[in-house]
């Protein structure tokens, strides 16, 4: 920090840790990823977000849309078909469940019903599909994060150098996003027990099945916050291993600090994204799965659009997670810069004055109005 006429050099702050390079210890070379100064972004909201992602994407329209047609597109294509789900497994486990919620004292309501179907079908889809979510959707994911590094160090998404940073990341991608299945699969299975217990506990007092059911929804929501914070926490660990030289327990820990104070940005992000999903699915399960209307000829045209369309929200949804990082990373260098800043001002504050400052009451310099005082400190200052 230096002081030069009265004015604070701002530019000579030096934060340990934000500067744009990767920590010691890693086999990346500097050519792997771009070399950058956090100081050039700064902290942005959800909106901000969307419009910087659509940026990038413009910036590097034919690398991000290689990666989802090579990808993602496979991997839309059999979750939302769900031609590797055993409907006989997810009739079954829909049923114990719904045993579960019976016994709990839930009514057997048709919401009741289907939210059991889903929730069985999402677990049995999800477990179908992991060989694929470990490979392609998580390779997807770190082409996404090393396009929107490059884009942000004005470098050209090089095939060939992407394969060999690939290879020299993968294992702790892999790591990291095996403790992120680990974690989301915890807070799953923490839910279940705790609306049972919520439910009998209204039980016991008497509360009828129809009552019940509003303290199981005010569980489910305050789940569904948790649940969010759980996903967009594991998405940053899955960004810091693929940037930084951490994995496994070490980036979701950083994730979790790191998202501190931008928490509200990251659930509108991940509310954003949940919703265009859940959109597409809906349209996939009425208008291709479900013969509503017609002779059922449309299915040819309409299934690969509603896949691309689906592959495609998941390409904006993992290139914000990237930029929401960016965004994390700066709105701390911002409040790491304004706190070292006041406590230099505070220290100039409480710094003794010197004799030439300690003028007697007849002298000018001791006449002066608390304005003339108060824009001369505002000099010192600015």
């Amino acid at each position: 920090m230096e002081l030069s006429n009265g004015r604070i050099n701002l530019e000579a702050l030096n934060i340990e840790g934000c500067e744009g390079k990767h920590l010691p210890g890693s086999q990346l070379s500097p050519s792997d990823f771009g070399t950058y100064s956090y100081n050039q972004f700064h902290s942005m909201n959800a909106l901000e977000i969307l419009r910087e992602t659509i940026k990038i994407l413009r910036h590097n329209s034919f690398g991000f849309l290689a990666i989802a047609a090579l990808l993602i597109c496979p991997v839309s294509a059999v979750s939302l078909s769900n031609v590797l789900v055993a409907h006989s497994i997810v009739k079954r486990l829909s049923i114990r469940l719904l045993l579960v919620a019976r016994a709990s004292g839930l009514p057997l309501n048709p919401v009741v019903k289907q939210s059991c179907q889903r929730f069985c079908e999402m677990a049995v889809s999800t477990a179908v599909c992991f060989p694929l979510y470990i490979t392609l959707l998580l390779l997807a994911k770190a082409g996404v994060v090393y396009s929107v590094d490059c884009s942000y160090s004005k470098k050209q998404f090089d095939v060939s150098k992407f394969c060999v940073t690939i290879r020299k990341i993968w294992r702790r991608v892999v790591s990291t996003y095996i403790w992120a299945c680990v974690v989301i699969v915890g807070v799953l299975t923490l839910f279940l027990p705790l609306i049972v217990a919520v439910c009998n506990v209204f039980l016991i007092f008497g509360c009828t099945p129809d009552l019940i059911v509003y303290p199981g929804l005010v569980v489910g929501l305050v789940y569904s916050v948790i649940f969010a914070h759980a996903i967009i926490t594991c998405n940053i660990a899955i960004v810091i291993s693929v940037l930084e030289d951490a994995s496994g327990s070490q980036a979701l820990l950083r994730s979790s600090v790191l998202i501190r104070g931008q928490t509200q940005v990251g659930l509108l992000v991940y509310l954003g994204s949940t919703i265009g999903m859940a959109f597409v699915q809906g349209l996939f399960e009425h208008r291709v799965k479900t013969l509503s209307y017609g002779d059922g000829s449309s299915r040819i045209w309409e299934g690969p659009l509603l896949v691309i369309m689906y592959s495609f929200v998941v390409l904006i949804d993992s290139m914000m997670t990237a930029v929401f990082y960016f965004s994390c990373r700066s709105f701390h260098m911002e409040e790491a810069s304004n706190g070292e800043v006041l406590s230099l001002l505070e220290m100039m504050n409480h710094s003794p004055r010197t004799p030439a400052a300690t003028h007697s009451p007849r002298t000018p310099a001791a006449t002066h109005s608390p304005r003339t005082q108060v824009l001369n400190d505002s000099n010192v200052i600015g």
